[in-house]
């Protein structure tokens, strides 16, 4: 894991964790879901990596595993991209988080730049 500088509001860090993701269409029905991984992670959001393109109109409802905890979060898909071997990527950006979920994201961050600073 890695500590990514960029013109954000928050730093991003490389991590690779599972998900599952369910896309809802303006109506909240579900319309496709799947597993993907995070390549980073951020306080504002993340970088998805799935095997198949997301639509940037739908909402996508994240279960994020950080370490033992798991985090459930809406956000936006404000891009898409072909990744590596033919995978697709997708900026997410967060959004409707509730507290908990925003603690444990919090904590996860904190203690990732504690370890980096050990280093």
């Amino acid at each position: 894991m890695t500590i990514i500088k960029q013109k954000r509001r928050h730093d991003r860090i490389g991590s690779l964790n599972l998900l599952n993701y369910v896309c809802l269409d303006g109506n909240n029905d579900e319309v496709n879901q799947g597993m993907g991984r995070t390549l980073n992670v951020s306080q504002g959001g993340i970088l998805l990596e799935t095997h198949v393109s997301l639509d940037k109109n739908h909402i996508i409802s994240l279960s994020i595993g950080l370490e033992d905890e798991l985090v459930e979060i809406k956000g936006s898909i404000i891009y898409c991209r072909e990744g590596e071997k033919g995978k697709s990527e997708a900026g997410i950006e967060f959004h409707d988080v509730n507290e908990q979920s925003l603690l444990i994201l919090n904590r996860y961050i904190k203690a990732f730049r504690e370890m980096q600073k050990q280093e």
